[in-house]
């Protein structure tokens, strides 16, 4: 069913993802709304995902409020609200600001950050991202010219196990077992070494010295840049930050990761206090229940894989959370058979969408399978994993279902749309390739 045949380049585009700036900064945020077919549509940014219970109650209010109910988890671990009405800016942004979710309106739509969300919980990373999270982001939110980054410029705090060094992002801090913090530039295996307090600073100097590059050429991530300036970028990093007197070693080089592993659902390994658990939630889309039931157990850490890490759970919470959790439909050990199911808004949100790929995906679910497998309603598959999945795209015959790996993926006749042939498929192709 799934006859594979030779590899070709997955071509991929999310919304807006267009090179050039001459139409504008698209990309949708907490102040500017988008327009969908469901509504308008508000993506809140949360640097590291972190939320406190105090500000995870403010969303759970605007979903109720203003919006359709559901908090939908981005692959950046931010959280975007649907179906709002087009006149409720102004509440949803005085909402968000008194919860310490605006700190500023310049800049709130680059607050792009993801970070290791088991840092500092489970003993395994060569450093806590924490302290380099509160520091960047008050840089960021400090710089008159950060405001000129894209929505879509995308910087990541690994604490030294690379799991989201892995994600692709623009800037990469990633911790050493020495202490220093190696600076990655767009998806290069070459490093820049600079002390660890120095981190968020060397980061901030590398994305004003990305905007200057940018110039000439108009392009919005450090992917976009035409290859002799994306080349030459990193020597004009490194004499920036002499300039500021950071010590920094150029040249070590060290491969990123080929792929994004989550955490394991279930309590945190090696968690002292066993006071944080971690869940993945069946296709990003939590409703006020679920959510009620997460943010009251403890602070949010929202992953880039769609999942949540509860932390600091009272001890009269830790006995029962496990159970409720799972009753709730969320997953919380391996096995699940929602484990590593992912899918784009689909219809009826999105109007480029050619089927409601959320539902197909719910027919569709069977015993967990090696690969994660993620659907998408159109060839721009947006916010799809990296690294190696299946790759489920509607198509207006049917779906058609290739493997992916290393951003090459091997195509296969598409299935009809028949929930039966395509739950065989897709268990097919999650369980055959190796």
């Amino acid at each position: 069913m799934l006859a594979a045949m030779s590899a070709s380049p997955l071509t991929s585009r999310s919304p807006g993802d267009a090179c050039a700036r001459s139409s504008g900064d698209a990309c949708p945020g907490a102040l500017r709304l988008h327009r969908a077919d469901d509504g308008a549509l508000a993506r809140i940014r949360i640097p590291g995902g972190v939320l406190t219970p105090r500000q995870a109650e403010a969303l759970g209010q605007a979903a109720g409020s203003f919006g359709d109910g559901e908090l939908h988890l981005t692959s950046r671990g931010n959280v975007q609200l649907r179906g709002l009405a087009p006149d409720c800016g102004a509440e949803l942004a005085g909402l968000l600001a008194t919860a310490g979710l605006l700190p500023s309106e310049r800049h709130e739509r680059v607050r792009n950050v993801v970070a290791s969300p088991l840092s500092g919980l489970d003993g395994l990373g060569s450093v806590d991202v924490r302290p380099w999270l509160t520091e960047l982001d008050r840089l960021l939110c400090g710089s008159d010219n950060a405001t000129a980054l894209s929505g879509r410029f995308l910087f990541a705090l690994d604490d030294g196990r690379g799991d989201v060094d892995a994600l692709g992002a623009d800037l990469t801090l990633r911790g050493h077992d020495d202490g220093s913090a190696l600076l990655r530039i767009g998806d290069g295996d070459a490093v820049l070494r600079v002390p660890s307090a120095d981190g968020p600073p060397a980061a901030l100097t590398a994305a004003e010295a990305f905007l200057d590059s940018a110039r000439d050429s108009g392009a919005w991530r450090v992917k976009d840049l035409p290859d002799a300036t994306a080349a030459a970028l990193p020597a004009e990093v490194v004499r920036r930050l002499g300039r500021d007197g950071i010590d920094v070693t150029p040249g070590t080089v060290l491969p990123r990761p080929l792929e994004a592993l989550p955490p394991a659902p279930g309590p945190v390994p090696g968690d002292r206090a066993g006071a944080a658990f971690s869940v993945g939630v069946p296709l990003g889309r939590l409703d006020l229940d679920r959510w009620r039931l997460l943010s009251s157990a403890g602070e949010l850490r929202l992953t880039p894989w769609r999942g949540v890490v509860v932390t600091g759970i009272g001890p009269g919470r830790a006995a029962g959370l496990p159970a409720a959790l799972s009753g709730a439909g969320l997953i919380t050990g391996p096995g699940s058979p929602w484990a590593g199911v992912g899918a784009c808004i689909g219809r009826p949100g999105c109007a480029k969408s050619l089927a409601d790929v959320r539902a197909d995906a719910g027919a569709a679910v069977g015993p967990a399978g090696r690969l994660p497998v993620y659907w998408s309603g159109c060839e721009r598959r947006c916010g799809h994993p990296r690294g190696e999945w299946i790759d489920v795209v509607a198509t207006p015959g049917g779906h058609r279902i290739s493997h992916v790996r290393e951003g090459r993926a091997t195509e296969a006749a598409t299935v009809r749309d028949d929930p039966a042939a395509l739950a065989d498929a897709v268990a097919a192709a999650r369980g055959t390739h190796t």
